[in-house]
């Protein structure tokens, strides 16, 4: 036996659907839409830009203070190397002064005790300026470390509060999106499964609206103006049947506002 008229031309049956169910479509996709608002939303989120910013301002500091605290450790050690030089000559001569002091040995000895103290005064002046040169450089990167801890501490304290605001803000759409899932739970089982089925598969090629209504001769998915010989069509259709607009090809509900 062969089909209908009507289902030969599209190859097979129209799908049916009572206007209750199809109007309780129209809810599903308003709850989707709240959803798909609170997605964006939430992956939009201002505080997204700014704490991104600032983490990315906080590893380039972080590099900065490693590379300053190596620096200074490095400097630390040259200063201690330099402390330790000078402390060395120092008793070096405080030995020879004191033997030059008790005048014990050969006068040939003593003179080259003498000798020997202005070659150590001599070292010892240019170790203790080495030691000195060595030290600003020390304090400087001292300064410079300081002034880093103190720039990633106040931008440790950004972070916190742009992390609430984040956590807050995420709170607030979480919330709402379990709200209105559930709401979407309690109509989706009244719109029937192939209806919903049907919708799903255009929504997602469709920009998240898979079904709107019929508004002043007018798709409210596409927003174009539906020609005479369409809405007549659709005027002549039983009132379960399920309508596609023929632009856009999404599900369209009449309503009393079609305009028919």
């Amino acid at each position: 036996m062969g089909l209908p008229r009507r289902c030969e031309r599209r190859w097979r049956c129209p799908l049916k659907a009572q206007p209750q169910q199809q109007a309780r479509l129209i809810e599903v996709q308003q709850l989707d839409t709240r959803l798909d608002q609170l997605a964006h939303a939430r992956r939009s989120l201002p505080a997204l830009t700014r704490l991104a910013a600032l983490e990315q301002q906080q590893a380039t500091l972080d590099r900065d203070l490693a590379l300053a605290r190596t620096a200074l450790s490095d400097v630390q050690r040259e200063v201690d190397k330099a402390e330790a030089d000078v402390a060395l000559v120092r008793a070096r001569a405080a030995r020879d002064q004191a033997r030059l002091d008790s005048g014990t040995g050969t006068p040939k000895d003593l003179q080259a005790l003498q000798n020997e103290l202005v070659s150590l005064a001599r070292r010892q002046g240019d170790l203790e300026e080495i030691e000195l040169e060595v030290m600003e450089r020390a304090e400087a990167l001292e300064s410079d470390v300081a002034a880093l801890e103190k720039q990633r501490a106040a931008l440790e304290a950004d972070l916190t509060t742009v992390r609430a605001e984040r956590d807050a803000a995420f709170a607030e759409f979480d919330a709402e999106a379990t709200e209105v899932s559930g709401r979407r739970n309690v109509v989706a089982p009244e719109v029937g499964e192939d209806l919903l089925a049907l919708y799903a598969k255009i929504r997602t090629g469709a920009g998240g609206i898979g079904a709107a209504e019929l508004k002043q001769r007018r798709c409210g998915g596409c927003r174009l103006e539906l020609n005479q010989v369409d809405l007549s069509r659709i005027k002549a259709a039983p009132v379960d049947e399920v309508i596609r607009c023929e632009e856009c090809r999404r599900i369209l509900v009449r309503s009393p506002e079609s305009g028919l």
